[in-house]
């Protein structure tokens, strides 16, 4: 897998979220064009991306803002976790708590609780901006 793709409104308030959870930002890019316009099957595409990396090097995340055409909605704002489609990113943290603790000036919220599974992690769904989830992970031991 090369990428996530998440579309959002707020790009900036996305970008320090992701920073705060310890990815570092690779690249960003306006992009347009006819070739964007028929990659995404839309007339007159325009939108600012920012690659997020995450700190292993494995994973990124592309946080896309629609400029053109602009963004909807297909689903509520807040869509609990059992909604169809893709519901979170989950990231191996060192401490869940911290994260959390950090996460939540950026307008971090817990959906439910932070969670012992067996004797294995600690979990638990953060909701950030644009109602993104992410799921941290804790290992124990």
């Amino acid at each position: 897998m090369d990428h996530v793709s998440i579309v959002v409104s707020d790009l900036d308030a996305a970008v320090a979220f992701f920073v705060e959870l310890g990815m570092e930002r690779e690249g960003e890019a306006p992009i347009e064009g006819r070739w964007a316009d028929r990659v995404n099957g839309i007339d007159d595409v325009r939108v600012d991306i920012v690659m997020m990396r995450t700190p292993d090097g494995h994973g990124k995340v592309e946080l896309t803002r629609f400029r053109s055409p602009a963004a909807i909605s297909a689903e509520p704002s807040v869509a609990p976790p059992n909604t169809l489609g893709l519901r979170s990113i989950m990231l191996a943290v060192d401490v869940v708590d911290d994260v959390v603790t950090r996460l939540r000036p950026h307008g971090a919220e817990l959906p439910g609780e932070v969670v012992r599974y067996e004797d294995i992690y600690r979990l638990c769904y953060l909701r950030g901006p644009e109602g993104i989830i992410v799921a941290l992970a804790e290992q124990l031991n």
